[in-house]
């Protein structure tokens, strides 16, 4: 049973190209269903049942799993499944028609432009200032997501063109526009730092920066500048989202930027711009709230 899930994992590694954080939890998701199952004495995916499957996601709930963790998992067993009933080795998807918890959206936390602006301001003209503007400035012009970011190099710029080019997620390769203000903090960077080739941003080691670094530079940074808020990469996504639709009030363009491949995705940003909206209303309309 274990080497049916590692064969379905390489499957969406190799067949399906999924990204290496998408595969790491569907693997996640999967061993859990395999310790369950264990418990419950079950030794072939065959006798696996809906039943079994109304049990697991109790338990989930009994553990205090939100519902959309549950979603998520439900999923994944789900593709599972498919696969094995393609191979033909079990001869139904017991997961299909399953009742899955109601998930309840959580809106995107964000920051507004003053906060943006406070991070993007130079301190000092070191090669590690430079680059932590710079960092900032491309996550927030560009929209990018911090495995997008870590993963430039220097020719992924086209300054001439004016465009950010990037593996994005699910092994997709993306341009994107990037903003005179983001060409110049590279630009001054790359120039302080001599940097010509490769990686386009590096640690003091001289290696490629790492997720980790970037979302630790980024919380410091934010509480130096006096944001009280943990700070994390995702957030300076959502304000550039935000901030773009705020602006152009356009959500096919949104969605372009955004590089996301349903529109439902983008959607949630609607939501933000209507509580900006309400708050404009509540301050300065003469029948709001005071």
């Amino acid at each position: 049973m274990r080497k049916d899930i590692d064969n379905f994992i390489f499957h969406l590694k190799v067949e399906r190209r999924y990204a290496l954080n998408t595969q790491q939890a569907y693997a996640r998701d999967l061993f859990q269903l395999l310790n369950f199952v264990c418990e419950e004495g079950i030794s072939s995916w065959q006798d696996v049942s809906t039943k079994h499957l109304n049990l697991l996601v109790m338990k989930m709930h009994s553990r205090g799993v939100s519902p959309r963790s549950i979603r998520r998992h439900l999923s994944s067993v789900r593709g599972f499944l498919t696969y094995l009933l393609n191979c033909k080795l079990i001869s139904s998807n017991c997961a299909v028609g399953l009742q899955t918890p109601k998930a309840y959206q959580d809106l995107p936390k964000t920051l507004d432009y003053n906060q943006i602006t406070l991070l993007v301001r130079a301190r000092s003209q070191s090669v590690k200032e430079l680059r932590d503007v710079a960092i900032v400035e491309v996550l927030y012009s560009c929209a990018l997501r911090v495995s997008e970011l870590v993963s430039l190099d220097v020719d992924s710029v086209d300054n001439e063109q004016g465009f950010l080019q990037f593996m994005g997620k699910g092994s997709k390769m993306r341009n994107t526009p990037i903003g005179e203000l983001a060409q110049r903090t590279i630009t001054n960077y790359l120039q302080a730092a001599n940097i010509t080739q490769g990686a386009l941003f590096l640690n003091h080691k001289g290696q490629r920066i790492s997720t980790r670094s970037v979302q630790n530079m980024i919380k410091k940074r934010a509480l130096e500048v006096g944001i009280k808020v943990n700070v994390y990469p995702h957030m300076l996504r959502h304000a550039a989202a935000t901030h773009f639709l705020q602006s152009s009030h356009d959500l096919r363009s949104t969605q372009e930027f955004l590089g996301h491949k349903s529109i439902k995705s983008t959607q949630v940003y609607t939501h933000l711009d209507f509580l900006e909206l309400s708050k404009v209303y509540d301050k300065h309309h003469p029948r709001a709230r005071k």
